[in-house]
């Protein structure tokens, strides 16, 4: 069989794992894999590159795609299932492993309904997919976070100051909820629940006169009192975040409620780059390894997720279903710690 892969909306660390593990896999099989260059536009515009062992030999530890990807939403094409599928005739592919998260799935659980042979692999640094217990990726974007965190609680103590960090998650607040809970931080503001300003600010000033600064971590889609900034939409009719400037409204909302100057720093793709941890690497190359099991098998309209410690597969529909995004039981486990 050929088998063309593709990845998906945002980059994240863990895909050339997850791209090597698809590659290797499929050589046990005498399958042959190509590459469609920046996600579903690739497939949509026919480019192509090989992907072989010299391809993959050396990539376990970049960060990245090598394969590139883009926002392509191939469902607003009127002829996009027809392309496709003279795409894949023309090169001569038999089916298609999509790495991506709940938009580039959410394509492949539709293009699967139309007869189009493909497997989905779960990527998503925000760890929203709703039928795994963690996505790749995540766990090097905290990482990420947790490094920012020490360094700002160091000149947050220097100069007196409240921090204030903003991190990646639009609807789902886990990498804002875990980098709270590891890196000491002293209060979070997440996407799924609303937040007690008040509260906070007394919080923070209870804080300021035990140690002379503080840090609260916030997620880049909490709701904003007042926000009046212009709403900007992707291909996918997700409200693009970047411009809103949280981190500074959100500092500038302490800093005049607790009278304690404040400043705000922002991750932002930052998160998404750079080498994957261990756990990203061995969890993207175990999702890649089963996407060509699952292809080899004929096993379609699948998605490989994380369960427990097991590999195993899931309908599309099932994996695109809902967001997991933080329940209540994690939101108070965040409360034990503002202290």
């Amino acid at each position: 069989m050929r088998i063309g892969m593709l990845t998906g909306g945002g980059d994240c660390p863990g895909l050339n794992p997850a791209i090597r593990g698809c590659v290797i896999r499929s050589m046990d099989f005498g399958n042959e894999c190509i590459g469609f260059l920046e996600g579903w536009k690739g497939l949509y515009e026919g480019n192509t590159v090989p992907m072989g062992l010299k391809e993959v030999d050396e990539i376990v530890y970049k960060g990245g795609t090598i394969i590139g990807t883009s926002r392509f939403n191939l469902a607003k094409r009127d002829d996009g299932i027809e392309k496709i599928k003279r795409n894949m005739e023309k090169y001569n592919v038999d089916a298609i492993v999509a790495m991506g998260g709940e938009d580039t799935l959410g394509v492949a659980a539709k293009i699967y309904e139309q007869g189009i042979k493909v497997v989905g692999v779960p990527k998503t640094i925000d760890n929203d997919l709703y039928a795994t217990d963690f996505t790749f990726g995540f766990d090097t974007a905290v990482t990420r976070n947790i490094d920012a965190c020490r360094a700002l609680m160091d000149t947050g103590k220097s100069h007196r100051r409240i921090m204030v960090l903003e991190v990646m998650g639009r609807h789902a607040g886990w990498i804002a909820a875990y980098t709270f809970l590891a890196s000491g931080a002293d209060w979070c503001i997440l996407p799924e629940f609303k937040n007690d300003y008040d509260k906070m600010y007394q919080h923070l000033k209870e804080v300021y006169k035990r140690k002379n600064y503080g840090l609260v971590i916030i997620s880049e889609g909490i709701d904003i009192p007042e926000d009046t900034s212009t709403q900007v939409t992707d291909e996918f009719g997700h409200i693009t975040v970047t411009k809103r400037g949280t981190d500074e409204k959100i500092a500038k909302m302490i800093e005049k409620n607790t009278g304690i100057e404040t400043r705000s720093s922002v991750m932002g793709h930052m998160q998404r780059g750079g080498a994957p941890t261990v756990f990203d690497r061995i969890l993207g190359l175990r999702v890649g390894v089963k996407a060509a099991e699952l292809v080899n098998n004929g096993d379609f309209g699948k998605m490989a997720c994380l369960r427990g410690n097991k590999i195993e597969a899931v309908e599309l529909k099932e994996a695109v279903a809902k967001l997991k995004t933080v329940d209540k039981d994690w939101f108070e486990l965040t409360k034990i710690f503002f202290k």
